[in-house]
């Protein structure tokens, strides 16, 4: 079963996790990604651990699907197949600093002079314009200039950076949206265009309820710790066990919560008739709720909850949600096809298309292993 992007040939100039995640998700859709490393040394993110047969897993998992050849820009014969590679793409992404690509004669501007189907996109840390542009884009200081960080943590903490890449994921995903869009543009119009996405405007794009605050009153949101900016109770609770998520904002869901946990004339309190008024009166809200909830384990609640109709699940550590009957339902984890050494699974696509499946067909490539048999169709296709 061809991919949805079946055909479509991804110059891949990117390093690190933004742009080979773009590409990555581009590749899972059946487009040929050739990604264009270092000789010598490859992506930065080869010598990541944790390691596995002396291949750095993180490097494997997002860099399936794709095919490695090693170029120098500044060998005039490699400078040459790199501008032979972008005549024949339909789609160039890259993740350097801005301004690189127009010095090594790679721009939008240039390429598309001759190859006027091109897609060029580019991937930041602050956006390509702008004071900040020079800035160097990881994620932990996107997170940082975001407000990601000072609203995220205890209430009475210090800033807390979430401890996934939500920056770098977040601005490969909306890379390959603004991917996406640009070719159906394409479809009708026959032209490609620039496509940009930055880290700093990916986090941002998060932060949504924070936003509406900012926006809607002029306040500065506080860090609340667990609770939800816009409804109570809705946080995780600990049991006598362990952890679990309710979600009991909802009038309707609120009044229940409280028969449940033996606490009707809560329901009745004036400070919590409303979502609203529970919102505000959070702190004191959840000192009665967490010392109810405290009492039973997490499989009592689970159970109880459930019956009478109120969102509720445990929380669980990722080799838990791994192993969780819905992910292997879904097939969270896929094996890799062809790996002999290195990762044997990996994380599958998320999307699900019916007729045109995105697939983990072949394991990430070993450092310019597909060099010669590019270079072989690059003068077959001269």
């Amino acid at each position: 079963m061809p991919g949805a992007l079946d055909g479509l040939i991804v110059l891949d100039l990117t390093s690190h996790l933004s742009g080979p995640y773009c590409t990555m998700l581009l590749a899972d859709m059946g487009a040929d990604v050739i990604k264009v490393e270092r000789p010598g040394k490859g992506d930065d993110s080869r010598s990541m651990p944790p390691f596995v047969d002396g291949i750095g897993a993180p490097y494997a998992l997002w860099n399936r699907n794709k095919r490695s050849i090693a170029l120098d820009p500044k060998n005039p014969e490699d400078r040459a197949a790199l501008h032979a590679l972008a005549q024949r793409a339909d789609i160039l992404v890259e993740n350097m600093r801005p301004g690189a690509l127009a010095r090594m004669g790679l721009d939008y501007a240039t390429l598309s002079k001759t190859n006027p189907r091109l897609i060029v996109c580019s991937i930041s840390g602050f956006g390509q314009t702008g004071p900040w542009s020079e800035h160097g884009g990881f994620d932990l200081m996107t997170q940082a200039m975001s407000g990601l960080m000072a609203g995220n943590g205890p209430i009475d903490g210090e800033p807390t950076r979430l401890p996934i890449a939500i920056s770098d994921v977040s601005g490969g995903m909306f890379a390959a949206i603004g991917i996406l869009g640009a070719l159906n543009a394409r479809a009708k119009t026959g032209r490609g265009q620039k496509v940009e996405a930055s880290l700093f405007e990916s986090a941002l794009a998060f932060g949504v309820y924070e936003a509406a605050l900012v926006l809607g009153t002029g306040q500065r949101p506080q860090r609340m710790g667990q609770a939800h900016r816009g409804s109570a109770p809705y946080q995780a609770f600990e049991s006598s066990d362990g952890w679990l998520t309710i979600g009991a904002g909802q009038d309707h869901f609120f009044k229940p919560f409280c028969r449940l946990l033996g606490l009707e004339s809560l329901a009745e309190d004036a400070r919590f008739a409303t979502n609203a008024l529970r919102v505000a009166n959070n702190i004191a809200l959840m000192q009665i709720l967490a010392e109810q909830v405290r009492q039973q384990p997490t499989a009592h609640w689970l159970e109880a909850l459930e019956e009478i109709g109120i969102p509720a699940e445990p929380v669980l550590n990722y080799d838990e949600a791994l192993a969780h009957p819905q992910a292997r339902s879904l097939g969270v984890v896929a094996d890799i096809p062809g790996a002999t050494r290195g990762l044997k699974q990996t994380l599958a696509p998320a999307v699900h298309l019916s007729e045109t499946r995105s697939l983990v067909r072949r394991p990430a490539p070993g450092l310019d292993e597909h060099g010669a048999e590019i270079r072989a169709w690059l003068s077959a296709t001269a």
